[in-house]
């Protein structure tokens, strides 16, 4: 028996009696049992959480920057890159909907996956057929913090390869803000009679936040 096994006993008690309301620090810390079998994990569950500001902020984080924490070795970066992975691959197996995607809230049950955790700019592209079947997600580029850069060739180019009659556009701001920016609106706008032409109809072009998102065809900003 190591000097923490009872401690360490405990707290998996405690969070297989109470995991919803088991505190951020105690579930850090119960991560890192297994990453550090013999230490007392607490004082770097606190360090983390004080570095990089929550949870998610240490998810987010790279290994390099992981393991510039004094205690944070190989074992735990790829420990948390591997929860992280676990997290995205979990919520794309529970939200699938229906094969059919007709509102806002289903295309947003579709898409959220793709943005969850993304640390720069990311462009999707959601493709239905005329009966609104989906007939696939395309990711079609990532940026840096603030922007991503992606033509209209390559958005009909996505569309057409899977015979879509419309299309959803989604993108993310990792500015923490959903409402549109003028470029968005504009881009939408522009964007839409270009793929009608093609025989493509854009549906709506979505703005993720976190767990928060826009509808410019909701919000007015856009009338297809």
């Amino acid at each position: 028996m190591g000097t923490h096994d009872g401690h360490r006993q405990r707290l998996k008690t405690e969070f297989l009696a109470r995991p919803d309301s088991f505190p951020d620090h105690k579930l850090l810390e119960l991560l890192l049992f297994y990453a550090n079998p013999r230490s007392d994990t607490n004082p770097l569950a606190h360090e983390l959480i004080d570095h990089f500001g929550s949870l998610a902020g240490i998810l987010d984080a790279t290994p390099e920057e992981l393991q510039k924490v004094k205690g944070v070795g190989e074992h735990a970066a790829v420990l948390f890159k591997a929860v992280k992975e676990f997290s995205g691959r979990y919520l794309t197996v529970r939200t699938q909907v229906d094969d059919t995607a007709r509102n806002s809230r289903d295309y947003y049950t579709l898409l959220r996956p793709y943005f969850f955790g993304a640390r720069n700019e990311m462009l999707c592209l959601l493709c239905l057929d005329g009966k609104h079947k989906v007939l696939g997600i395309r990711k079609l580029g990532e940026g840096n913090v603030n922007a991503v850069n992606v033509t209209t060739r390559l958005i009909a180019e996505a569309a057409l390869s899977l015979n879509a009659s419309a299309v959803v556009l989604a993108h993310n701001h990792v500015s923490g803000i959903a409402f549109p920016s003028d470029d968005d609106v504009a881009t939408t706008n522009s964007l839409a009679p270009i793929l009608s032409t093609l025989g493509v109809a854009l549906v709506d072009h979505l703005i993720f936040v976190d767990d928060d998102m826009v509808s410019l065809r909701d919000s007015g900003f856009y009338r297809p």
